[in-house]
């Protein structure tokens, strides 16, 4: 890890010594260190979301074709071993 990247997570420049923050510091200081990642955020591009959109909803049918082909199966195995329900009076 770098020096810039060490002391930028501790909350203060690496040339000076940490202080005792106060209950009141401590919040003002995790909200400026907030907004400074916010500001690192890149809001991707329209063509960008729009792949990403296709990539999850290929994802989740794949998902959702997975789990009903394991619970067709896995009911069907419960029948066989099991029976229909409908069994002698």
């Amino acid at each position: 890890m770098t020096e810039t990247a060490a002391s930028s997570s501790k909350g203060h420049p690496s040339g000076k010594p940490a202080k005792k923050r106060g209950f009141f510091g401590a919040i003002a200081l995790f909200l400026r260190q907030v907004i400074a990642e916010l500001k690192k955020v890149v809001t991707p591009t329209r063509k960008e979301l729009v792949r990403f959109t296709i990539v999850v909803l290929a994802f989740v049918v794949v998902m959702i074709i997975i789990v009903s082909l394991l619970d067709f199966v896995f009911g069907a195995g419960a029948l066989w071993i099991f029976g229909s329900g409908g069994g002698e009076s």
